[in-house]
């Protein structure tokens, strides 16, 4: 039995639908920009090693969104151009509704929707389930790396530089007369950074040197370096 969802219980069972979700969890919506209760939803989810889809379409990540994003390695994140449904499925439950990922909507929008349960309705569950997966089929996947700065964003890494006495990744390389891919190749093999599902993140002995993670609001997410850093 379908089950209609005013704006509140749409809220409210999407946030049971995360935190139910056991194996899977699909949440697809034009526009992404989450806030707090669900970003700690998905955390949660991300400690328990849940596979979780998200696919977007209608605006470019948010570097503060680009930030958190960087820290789950179980969230993978999908663009799908002129996407416009909005739906969010876990292994026993899927919403069908006009509800954004996206602050201004949960708290300012008259929404509506539906409850799909597969225990009740098998048969429309699982023609959701397959929509979204043909949704996430023809979506682009984003590779969001932590390494993003190249000559075009030279401009807000000298700013950093100039307000600190460190270098990005980049002009670390060059003082010392490697490349750039070559210098991140032996801080990886050295412990200072460490690579997940594609994506290079700090850890613990490369804050210890000095190491830093800075996100840059146009070209993303980038590191410095004290400059005196040495391998």
């Amino acid at each position: 039995m379908v089950k209609f969802l005013n704006t509140s219980a749409t809220n409210y069972f999407l946030e049971e639908l995360i935190k139910s979700a056991k194996d899977r969890l699909i949440l697809i919506s034009p526009f992404l920009r989450l806030n707090d209760r669900i970003k700690e939803l998905l955390e949660d989810k991300n400690r328990l090693k849940i596979d979780v889809r998200v696919v977007y379409g209608k605006s470019e990540l948010q570097p503060e969104e680009i930030s958190w994003l960087t820290e789950l390695f179980y969230l993978r994140t999908s663009f799908c151009k002129n996407l416009h449904a909005k739906c969010y499925l876990n292994e026993e439950l899927c919403i069908i509704t006009s509800l954004n990922l996206y602050e201004f909507s949960q708290v300012n929008n008259n929404e509506m929707g539906v409850l799909i349960q597969r225990s009740e309705d098998a048969e429309l569950y699982q023609e959701a389930y397959e929509e979204a997966q043909r949704i996430i089929r023809i979506s682009d996947e984003v590779r969001i790396s932590v390494e993003t700065i190249g000559k075009e964003s030279e401009s807000t890494a000298e700013a950093d530089e100039q307000s600190t006495d460190k270098l990005t990744t980049s002009k670390l390389a060059q003082k010392i007369g490697i490349k750039t891919i070559d210098l991140i190749e032996q801080l990886t093999h050295a412990g200072y950074l460490e690579v997940r599902d594609g994506k290079n993140y700090i850890t613990f002995k490369g804050k210890n040197a000095g190491g830093e993670f800075r996100m840059s609001p146009k070209y993303g997410p980038y590191f410095l370096w004290p400059e005196s850093f040495r391998l």
